[in-house]
């Protein structure tokens, strides 16, 4: 296995089949063009098996922060600790560019994320709500 980190708009469209849907070139760019938007992608005889994408949040009194915004892995290659590496890795970019922490939101059902994060070093601090604005669908 391989981890890197995307630097390319190919590298993000080769992955969409990890993505709940296809990925818009347009949308990679954007992505990759905007300071603090990372994603690390894990390769299995070259090809994407796994990826994880990170968004840096600044704040003036607090500093940075990552939020890992979205974690997933093939079916063929869950189980075989390539979350955990993901995790791990994003959590290294995090700590390389001066976060103070990073932190997800998950779903308190899905058992399977929380025993990954958990196996990444993460530890519950809490309930939290997650509310949401929606805008309407996606163009």
């Amino acid at each position: 296995m391989e981890i890197r980190r995307a630097t390319t708009v190919a590298e993000l469209e080769a992955a969409q089949h990890l993505y709940d849907g296809p990925a818009r070139t347009e949308w990679a760019a954007r992505f990759l063009a905007a300071d603090g938007h990372l994603m690390v992608i894990a390769y299995v005889a070259g090809v994407p098996a796994g990826f994880v994408s990170g968004i840096e949040m600044l704040h003036p009194d607090k500093g940075a922060e990552m939020c890992l915004y979205e974690l997933a892995v093939d079916a063929p290659y869950r189980r075989r600790g390539i979350g955990r590496a993901l995790a791990r890795a994003l959590a290294a970019v995090a700590e390389d560019r001066g976060c103070y922490d990073m932190w997800v939101g998950v779903d308190l059902d899905n058992e399977a994320a929380q025993a990954t994060y958990r196996s990444a070093g993460a530890a519950d601090d809490g309930r939290f709500a997650m509310l949401t604005w929606g805008f309407g669908a996606s163009q």
